[in-house]
């Protein structure tokens, strides 16, 4: 992975000399840095990458994102030492905005054979598409989740970040299982949009049904191979830099959800994608997203501690028949998650409310939505 070296520039350290340096306790001390040579990622688990390029954003120069992002993320206190993270730098710019995926994709291809988990600071949200193109280089068939009050699928649009989920959704070759997308407001969506994804047996939550009840969305994220996160999903009171709606989700609900991908064991990149520093008051969107990526890493060191569903001495296990179907739910000792048993006897992630209603007599809308799509 050495040649990685080759698509990305180093860290630059000006950003921390204000503050002299880290303390034993901050992410700062503890992250394996490009700064003069490259990391060995043998010994890693989260790799952190930086991204310049925004021409999908309606041809907006490139701009220092992830810096800023970084700049507030090592302040932060390190508390999840089994989790081992490398920080590789910032993907070099290309020459056009499909050299700048290439390369993003090359980079991701080599990471995610490595077994590593992939974070994408900054860039506009058309880099998803560079994020899945990896999966298809290595025919891989994937779930993928967006996190975006929008749904960029805008086809009659020229700007990028406005349509890339259209060739991410109906390309062929396709190797889209299954596509969720959380935290959309509705006053940005057309209604046939919704009919068309929900034809496609995809799954879209609107932002109130996730504030709402924002638990539904672990099992979601838990069968997540792919996440991008675009910083407008979150509201202007907790993120300056969105300048696109007041409404959202808090900062707060924003963390739960990247917690909760940080849970997934299937997750293997997430995109944090269209902040933009001048737009930011104070970097409090800059914090936020440091934030998010505090609890991301919070989450992959819960997931460390759970137990594989073939070994049942860490499982509670519960029977139950719902219109004449039995099943059986399995709750994690260790993380309270819960799974439900199929008709091909294979477990899928559910929450407490599907056997909830499983035992009520009740047909779980999660089994009968997986069903549809089998």
């Amino acid at each position: 992975m050495d040649d990685l070296k080759d698509f990305t520039n180093p860290v630059s350290l000006t950003f921390i000399s204000e503050d002299q340096g880290y303390t034993d306790g901050q992410l700062g001390r503890h992250i394996k840095l490009y700064d003069e040579d490259f990391p060995d990622l043998d010994e890693t688990d989260v790799i952190l990458i930086g991204i310049r390029e925004y021409r999908g954003n309606a041809g907006e120069e490139e701009n220092n994102a992830a810096d800023v992002i970084r700049k507030h993320l090592y302040r932060l206190h390190y508390w999840h030492t089994d989790v081992r993270i490398a920080d590789i730098g910032n993907i070099k710019t290309g020459e056009s905005l499909q050299d700048s995926y290439a390369a993003i994709r090359t980079i991701l291809v080599e990471l995610i054979k490595a077994g590593k988990t992939v974070l994408l600071l900054g860039g506009s949200h058309d880099i998803m598409l560079a994020q899945y193109y990896a999966y298809c280089h290595l025919n891989r068939t994937v779930e993928a989740t967006c996190i975006d009050a929008r749904i960029d699928l805008k086809g009659e649009s020229p700007v990028r970040s406005e349509n890339f989920l259209m060739e991410m959704l109906t390309s062929e070759p396709n190797q889209i299982k299954h596509y969720n997308h959380i935290a959309f407001q509705s006053y940005f969506v057309h209604p046939r949009m919704l009919e068309t994804l929900d034809k496609l047996r995809f799954d879209c939550f609107r932002v109130g049904t996730v504030t709402e009840d924002i638990e539904e969305m672990e099992p979601v994220l838990r069968n997540t191979d792919l996440l991008s996160l675009d910083i407008s999903a979150i509201k202007y009171s907790d993120a300056p830099a969105n300048r696109e709606c007041p409404n959202g989700l808090s900062g707060v609900e924003a963390c739960m959800l990247t917690r909760y991908a940080g849970l997934s064991p299937a997750l293997s990149s997430f995109g944090i994608y269209n902040y933009d520093p001048g737009k930011d008051e104070n970097e409090l969107t800059a914090i936020q997203a440091s934030q998010l990526i505090w609890y991301f890493i919070d989450g992959r060191q819960k997931l460390l501690q759970e137990a594989s569903l073939g070994d049942l001495q860490y499982f509670n296990e519960y029977h139950t028949i719902f219109t004449e179907i039995e099943t059986r739910f399995l709750q994690s000792k260790k993380t309270q998650r819960w799974w439900m048993q199929m008709p091909d006897k294979k477990f899928i992630a559910c929450s407490y409310q599907d056997y909830v209603k499983a035992s009520s007599n009740e047909i779980p809308e999660r089994w009968l939505r997986f069903q549809e799509r089998a």
